[in-house]
């Protein structure tokens, strides 16, 4: 009765250790040494063998663990299964985050042609939309964390509070420049998935195309988003025409146009 409960409860175990990359390895290990610890112990006709078991025992684990090693630093978005992140309450809120901050950034009153500064209920349900077919950035790896990260240039970071916090809660690390040379010095030490910036500053009123042009100039091809007060279509062109990825000044707008393009790459 006994050995039928624990064989039952390490079916189940083993079952469970199936569900993920980590979980087969850790499988794996206990079988090959269950099975060698099997060989030593009742292996009457392998003692010519014993040496070479044993040696096997001992230099195992430092073979498994050196290769983990291995596995975690060029691998390690790799190592998880589905049911790993699979926790519906945390998702829906960050779901919830992301649409209350672009509703917010949204209805926040903006110096614009358009003058509108509440979300009406059509605004709000192309935010739920869009927001539910997104998935959350998935953690990348230690070599590819530039790929979470976007730079915002900006001289008044606490007028695109909201955003930022839309962005952050979709899974990206958001770093704040307040002019052309911080955002150049930034870009010359650090790799960003994307440049969002703001046009006038107190450098001067066209500064959004200076620092856009400095960089395309350096051979750099980085997203580049213009976030600016006018979202009239001659501006956009203008943006395009440039070597930007867009221009807007509708917070919505600006999410979708940056996780759609990050999305494809």
């Amino acid at each position: 009765m006994n050995m039928a409960l624990e064989t039952k409860d390490f079916s189940q175990s083993a079952q469970g250790f199936t569900k993920s990359p980590l979980g087969i390895i850790a499988l794996f290990i206990v079988l090959v040494y269950g099975f060698a610890t099997l060989a030593v112990t009742f292996g009457d006709n392998l003692k010519d063998y014993l040496a070479p078991l044993i040696y096997f025992l001992v230099g195992f684990p430092v073979i498994v663990f050196l290769g983990f090693l291995w596995l975690v630093s060029t691998h390690s978005d790799k190592i998880y299964g589905p049911s790993d992140f699979k926790n519906e309450d945390n998702f829906m809120k960050m779901k919830m985050s992301v649409v209350a901050s672009l509703a917010a950034a949204t209805a926040k009153p903006k110096q614009s042609e358009d003058g509108e500064n509440q979300v009406s209920v059509q605004q709000l349900n192309s935010i739920v939309e869009f927001v539910s077919k997104t998935s959350p950035k998935e953690q990348s790896n230690i070599n590819e964390i530039w790929k979470n990260r976007i730079l915002w240039v900006d001289d008044r970071p606490e007028n695109n509070v909201y955003e930022r916090k839309a962005f952050e809660a979709q899974g990206f690390s958001v770093s704040i420049a307040l002019s052309t040379n911080e955002a150049l010095e930034i870009l010359d030490n650090s790799k960003f998935a994307a440049v969002i910036s703001d046009m006038g500053r107190k450098e001067g009123p066209q500064e959004g195309y200076v620092l856009l042009e400095k960089i395309r100039k350096s051979g750099e091809k980085i997203p580049f988003f213009i976030y600016a007060g006018s979202n009239a279509p001659v501006h956009k062109n203008m943006a395009l025409e440039r070597g930007a990825q867009g221009s807007t000044n509708n917070a919505q707008e600006l999410f979708e146009l940056v996780i759609s393009r990050l999305s494809s790459k």
